[in-house]
């Protein structure tokens, strides 16, 4: 198959920092569209995966899987675009079409694996596939979801993980208006589940370990704020149908499930490495559930992207060159960023 250079921003090793690279995008196969990327959004899974923190990593590496842009070329047999469409590609490019959890439009649990949008081998065409911190990209239109025209496109990007990783979860638990909702943490996934989820009609009271980031939380939408650090805050709550768990380091989670009501669920999106333990009791005792969720698929990426655009919905994001991208990856190690960095992928031209 044919290929043709394009500029990126990745690296080669673990230890060292992104810099420009040269890759190779693959030719436009009769199913696939050319996305020129605009914008792409930094999630703390790109610093991850940069840094091999969960192993496996393939270098050279490049990273980005919150992608917005504008089709520039698309296959004879494609149907859902056409050139000059405003595009979005989050962490799904491929998966096995086959299976029961493809055909209900779940890809994220494909039996045989999804293809992500980066460090992944690509069963399709061969070779690692490269994310959004480039020129451009090709993919299966199937894969592909349309960005609503009256969405600001570079605060969009960021719903193309952040926003259906909280959105997905919310839609599988039926929130809605009259539920009692809870989420842990205000950052990068927080933040967004605290719009997404007033906007659904919740009652949404957020959990933090910081009193500074109270007011901000009222701000983003909450009806209360508990310091989690308080523990008499903490055991006043009761009867939560619903807690989201957006942290991504070592905390107590029982402490969360003695606080939802009977069939309640505490569901976590976080990635700690460590592990979590829990009491059987606090299970038992009223028929609770602790879950987990895993972004979502591209039927309901497309609808989280309409529900945001519907409700004028977007994250809080700073804007920044690919030149910024490193000091970015420092800043998200000691969360310094209100709520999500957005790379504008121009600057990579110049």
């Amino acid at each position: 198959m044919n290929t043709k250079q394009v500029k990126a921003y990745g690296t080669e090793t673990a230890e060292a920092p992104l810099k420009n690279l040269n890759i190779q995008r693959r030719s436009v196969a009769p199913h696939d569209i050319e996305i020129e990327i605009l914008y792409c959004g930094i999630c703390h899974s790109d610093l991850h995966a940069t840094k091999n923190e969960w192993g496996g990593t393939t270098y050279p590496i490049v990273p980005g899987h919150e992608i917005v842009g504008k089709v520039t070329k698309v296959g004879d047999y494609v149907t859902k675009f056409k050139v000059g469409d405003l595009a979005g590609i989050g962490c799904i490019v491929d998966s096995c079409h086959e299976c029961d959890y493809c055909k209900e439009g779940e890809e994220q649990f494909c039996e045989q694996g999804s293809t992500i949008v980066f460090n992944s081998q690509d069963k399709r065409f061969g070779g690692i596939t490269y994310g959004g911190f480039s020129e451009s990209i090709v993919v299966d239109e199937n894969y592909v979801v349309h960005i609503p025209e009256t969405l600001d496109l570079a605060s969009a990007a960021p719903i193309l993980c952040a926003g259906i990783t909280v959105y997905s979860p919310f839609k599988h638990w039926n929130i809605k208006a009259g539920k009692k909702v809870g989420i842990i943490g205000i950052g990068g996934l927080g933040h967004i589940a605290i719009k997404i989820a007033k906007a659904m009609g919740a009652y949404v009271t957020v959990f933090t370990t910081s009193n500074s980031k109270a007011e901000d939380a009222k701000r983003l939408g909450a009806d209360e704020v508990v310091l989690s650090t308080d523990n008499e805050q903490l055991k006043a709550q009761s009867k939560f149908d619903m807690i989201l768990d957006t942290v991504s380091a070592k905390h107590d989670v029982n402490a969360y499930l003695n606080i939802l009501k009977v069939d309640g669920a505490l569901v976590l999106v976080g990635l700690p490495v460590e592990q979590l333990p829990v009491g059987a009791f606090n299970l038992v005792h009223g028929r609770k559930s602790f879950s987990g969720s895993n972004i979502g698929g591209i039927r309901e990426t497309q609808e989280v992207l309409d529900f945001c655009a519907e409700h004028n919905i977007t994250p809080d994001i700073e804007l920044i060159n690919t030149n910024q991208i490193n000091e970015a990856f420092e800043r998200l190690e000691k969360s310094d960023v209100k709520y999500r960095f957005v790379v504008d992928m121009a600057s990579l031209k110049n």
